[in-house]
């Protein structure tokens, strides 16, 4: 047999380039044969040493030859003429696999019956033997067609080279090993920088990372099929796992793993202590809304859930939207992220700096790469965030009119008997915000506007913004709250953020009121209505007092505080019905004559009696609402007038319904509502309101 001998390294498509890299540090000429294909030349050794060091090869072939033929007869006899006898022993199993592509030969079975025909023929003539037992080491031949051109290959590799042997366990869907390593190389990570990857799963990212910062050969610690071949001596993979083992070197770098998964994680250590490198890897239980590091220059490097099953599509999207405002807060970084999920720019509103198509198994993925700035490239533009001059504009303009206005308002809430009120109300058209204090808090509100930033740009600009009202009115950054408000999709009224529960006592005309800045849109206290409150506080002396939409009892409070009779507050939330009883209590209410009722507002008048039973009502619905205890979506364009007329046949003669609304396109028609109607809004919108426009209001008296 020649000592030089042609050989091939199949890999993933697409990984074509990584796996010649990796041929020409060892040494070996090489070349792309085909897609998949990598063609290089060597000795013997080359075997031993290309089974131990390629990374992101799938497995080595010995190509025995390379013709043409577009029928079996030719197929066979160039397959029969081919030197065997040099490759597989009289005793050697040989068996036979294929694939066709675009070939006049597209029948795989017959081709394989074919080549496995041929190859016998040749090893009894070449062998000199009766017989072929096929008993001792295994030879996989395979026959491989493109476009007509047959190519010869035995696998010296056995089971792929994605086995490397240490991860034993793995997660719900793996990443292969050679993917992983290929993922790695094509970043800009080297020894010297840290490394995160914030959906670690079963590890395999930061291990293979390991691996080659150690300069491990990933397949130092498992066998091949041709280890057991007789004519390739044992003494050559002594020397090359000698060579293997005299390379390892050590980094000082400690990798980052996280995952939200306490069970995968668990499973990612024991794999990292099979392949040596627990001591090179950090492992910690951590959402990836919480990703930070102080580190500069460093890769992000991961493969996040794809959401192929449609029940997990939501939360994929949630983790993509995250994405902008988690990856700015590592400026510095170049960020590497594999995915299938084909809304992922459009999501991060970000085009990628380069991607290149990937294959995970039989997923088609794309590997995204935002490069970020160079260490000698201080003046760059972060990958995902930054400000510019525009944005510091805006927030010397922001922080004048904070200053101005609460030079104005010094006095006025003190005067009034208030601790919240009204600062900022998207006084600045290019800064659509509201800003509320709540005694010693800012309470900052985004309405969603067009503008120029992508998300992870926007996110900061926020962040500049809330830092800026917080320098601008002398209030610690712990006591500075910003959500953003989103134009409604299909949702209620009253969505909950988060589950923080950062409460507050706050004061107004005397009266205590709970509030909190951070679970919801709202904070649970509508200033826009401080003076709507005023008018029922006025008018309920011996009265009995409905509030329907009652939300947090603001009304409620109120009323009792104006002794009234009796109140009944109805919402269909029990979150806000507590809350509206918590709010009562504060204020000393309690006893039987004040009803909390628990129920869908339309319901609840269908099954209260028609009579007259109340003095004055207020009605403050929502804009829009759905909900899973009604078969009919709430639209206060669509439902006003009867949910008024159906609250008036239960007034009681000369009684009152204050009704308001903040929807800004409400038609109110006289002429459908069986009472009398005066509008008031200009009376009930409060001086700090910038905004007259903020509700409408009436002021509807029963005959």
């Amino acid at each position: 047999m020649s000592q030089t001998i042609t050989l091939i390294a199949t890999t993933a498509f697409g990984t074509e380039a990584i796996t010649k890299r990796e041929l020409s540090n060892l040494g070996y000429e090489n070349r792309v044969m085909a897609p998949g294909w990598v063609q290089f030349t060597g000795d013997l050794s080359a075997i031993c040493r290309a089974n131990l060091w390629l990374r992101s090869a799938d497995r080595i072939l010995i190509q025995v030859a390379s013709f043409p033929a577009d029928n079996f007869d030719a197929l066979f006899e160039t397959t029969r003429e081919q030197d065997w006898k040099s490759w597989i022993p009289a005793d050697g199993q040989f068996p036979v696999s294929g694939r066709s592509i675009r070939s006049q030969l597209s029948s795989v079975p017959a081709c394989q019956r074919s080549v496995k025909k041929a190859i016998a023929e040749a090893l009894l003539q070449q062998h000199g033997v009766s017989t072929l037992p096929e008993t001792s080491a295994i030879f996989r031949c395979q026959v491989a067609l493109l476009e007509n051109i047959v190519t010869l290959t035995i696998d010296t590799t056995g089971p792929s080279l994605h086995k490397r042997g240490y991860r034993l366990y793995g997660g719900n869907a793996p990443l292969k090993e050679t993917l992983a390593s290929t993922l790695v190389q094509l970043s800009f990570w080297d020894r010297e920088r840290p490394l995160i990857d914030p959906f670690c799963g079963s590890g395999t990212i930061p291990i293979e990372a390991a691996m080659l910062g150690r300069n491990i050969a990933p397949g130092l610690n498992r066998e091949f099929v041709s280890s057991d071949w007789p004519w390739l001596a044992p003494s050559l993979w002594s020397e090359a796992r000698s060579e293997a083992r005299d390379l390892i070197s050590s980094f000082n770098e400690i990798l980052i793993a996280t995952d939200i998964d306490p069970m995968v994680l668990k499973a990612a250590r024991r794999n990292a202590e099979l392949a040596g490198v627990s001591t090179n890897i950090h492992f910690q239980q951590k959402p990836f809304q919480d990703l930070n590091s102080s580190r500069k220059y460093g890769c992000l490097i991961t493969n996040p859930p794809y959401g192929e099953r449609l029940s997990e599509v939501y939360d994929v999207e949630q983790i993509y939207e995250s994405m902008p405002d988690v990856l700015r807060r590592l400026p510095t970084w170049s960020h590497y992220i594999l995915t299938s999920f084909n809304k992922f720019e459009s999501l991060l509103e970000r085009r990628a700096d380069r991607r290149r198509k990937l294959y995970n198994a039989r997923i088609a993925c794309t590997y995204y790469q935002f490069h970020g700035p160079g260490i000698k490239d201080e003046k760059q533009q972060p990958v995902f965030g930054g400000l510019d001059e525009k944005a510091m504009e805006q927030a010397e303009l922001f922080r004048r009119r904070l200053i101005k206005r609460a030079r104005h308002l010094r006095r006025w809430p003190t005067r009034r008997g208030i601790t919240c009120y009204r600062l900022y109300e998207k006084d600045i058209p290019e800064i659509p915000l509201v800003v509320d204090r709540y005694e010693d808090h800012l309470h900052l509100s985004e309405f969603e506007r067009p503008h120029d930033r992508n998300l992870a740009q926007h996110q900061a600009w926020l962040d500049l913004m809330q830092k800026t009202a917080g320098e601008a009115l002398a209030i610690s950054p712990s006591r500075v709250f910003l959500k953003r408000r989103l134009r409604q999709r299909g949702t209620s009224q009253h969505e909950h953020l988060s589950r923080d529960r950062y409460e507050l006592d706050v004061e107004e005309n005397g009266l205590k009121f709970i509030v909190n800045l951070t679970d919801y849109i709202d904070t649970g206290l509508f200033l826009d209505h401080r003076e709507t409150r005023k008018m029922v506080l006025e008018e309920s002396s011996n009265k009995d007092f409905l509030n329907l939409f009652a939300y947090t009892g603001s009304f409620t409070v109120y009323a009792a505080q104006g002794k009234a009779r009796s109140t009944t507050s109805v919402d269909r939330s029990t979150a806000y019905l507590d809350w509206a009883q918590r709010n009562m209590e504060r204020n000393g209410f309690r006893g039987p004559q004040h009803r909390y009722i628990q129920s869908d507002i339309r319901n609840y008048l269908s099954v209260l009696s028609a009579k007259p039973q109340f003095d004055i009502a207020v009605i403050d619905p929502p804009t829009f609402s759905n909900t899973k205890s009604t078969d009919n979506d709430w639209i206060i364009q669509d439902h006003w007038s009867d949910l008024i007329n159906q609250v008036i046949i239960r007034m009681r003669p000369g009684g009152v319904i204050y009704f308001a609304t903040n929807f800004r396109r409400f038609r109110f028609d006289e002429t459908q509502v069986n009472a009398n109607c005066r509008d008031i809004s200009k009376r009930t919108v409060p001086e700090d309101f910038r905004n007259r426009r903020i509700h409408r209001c009436w002021r509807i008296v029963c005959s």
